[in-house]
């Protein structure tokens, strides 16, 4: 690995594109994105050396099929594939490094089972693949592989880069700080967050998630967070409208850049300075939250709730709604039994 690159920006290209039924639609999306990706690179030249674009979730395709079996069928791919090959040529040419919003994968390993994928992908190939961990459920059927019983790979990869060590992770699973939190004791200095954030969790009063949950995960694990959302209309991706708000924040909370809250394709660029970064977590007493957990207070995290290794074939809805409802019985058993009496792994419901 090169020399890193202490100062540098990013670009989050928020999409608004129809969405694939099949590959040739996907093929035309990844088109657009490379026209993004190169108006990012080169265009802002001038002004910011652009080294990190990041797309959203489902913009090379959406689950639009209602059975998984569909979706492997008609959608899912094996990566890598003809498409990240395509983001791998323009990464190579422009010297940057691209996380290709979200595929729908499939895995020879898994027969059936589809993954939500989203690739960073740089000038020498795809340099890691995260697979989501927590499905949006019980709208999405994608398996997540902690409930894969077989499954080995690390649930929460980084990877070290010439633009500093990179982790990414999609959409819901930004609503559990545990998950971001694996991340960064995993080295990561830049959190990517790729996203098809709806209304009205998004950027619209008074919810407003998107902001919040994007600035706490940046102050709580003192690092960058690049996240893209969709910006695209209800007519696309119905039955939701997805209202943007693409942002760079700080380890400190700062937003930095913004997209305006609404529908649209936009480019927003933002600075990510490792060298304050770093010299932040080397100099700072206080508010180091990562370095000041208590981990044996925490007892909770030593006992499953939503069960882990559930699914041998891919999941039907029936399954994730039982699943759904094991978690529910599991955390009411949990937050009724006193502090330090928590049940063993056995006394999860059947």
């Amino acid at each position: 690995m090169s020399k890193v690159e202490l100062r540098y920006y990013a670009a989050m290209c928020q999409t608004d594109l129809p969405n694939p039924t099949d590959w040739v639609g996907m093929h035309r999306n990844v088109g657009r994105m490379l026209e993004l990706a190169h108006f990012a690179a080169t265009a802002y030249a001038p002004f910011h050396d652009v080294r990190l674009i990041v797309f959203p979730e489902f913009s090379l395709a959406a689950p639009v099929y209602e059975t998984v079996e569909e979706l492997h069928e008609k959608l899912a791919l094996p990566v890598p594939n003809e498409f990240t090959d395509r983001f791998h040529k323009a990464a190579r040419q422009w010297g940057v490094f691209i996380q290709a919003g979200s595929f729908l994968e499939r895995d020879e390993r898994y027969p059936g089972h589809v993954f939500n994928t989203s690739c960073l992908i740089g000038p020498d190939g795809i340099l890691l693949k995260y697979r989501k961990v927590h499905p949006w459920i019980p709208w999405e059927l994608h398996s997540s592989p902690h409930d894969l019983p077989e499954y080995h790979d690390p649930l929460f990869p980084t990877v070290e880069t010439e633009i500093g060590c990179l982790g990414a992770a999609i959409c819901y699973d930004w609503l559990f700080p545990e998950a971001i939190r694996q991340l960064v004791m995993a080295g990561a200095e830049v959190l990517i967050r790729v996203s098809a954030y709806m209304d009205p969790w998004g950027t619209a009063t008074p919810l407003d998630w998107w902001t919040v949950i994007n600035r706490a995960r940046a102050i709580e694990n003192l690092a960058y967070v690049a996240a893209c959302n969709q910006g695209s209309a209800l007519r696309r991706y119905a039955p939701f409208s997805w209202p943007g708000g693409s942002m760079i924040v700080d380890y400190d909370g700062r937003i930095l850049s913004q997209a305006e809250p609404g529908g649209g394709e936009r480019i927003v660029v933002g600075p990510i300075d490792l060298a304050a970064l770093r010299a932040e977590r080397e100099r700072r007493r206080g508010h180091l939250m990562p370095a000041h957990l208590r981990m044996e207070a925490y007892p909770a995290y030593s006992h499953s709730v939503y069960p882990a290794g559930s699914y041998t074939t891919p999941p039907q809805q029936q399954d994730v709604e039982a699943a759904i409802l094991r978690g529910r019985q599991r955390w009411n058993q949990l937050r009724q039994k006193p502090s330090g009496e928590m049940p063993g792994p056995d006394a999860s419901p059947k």
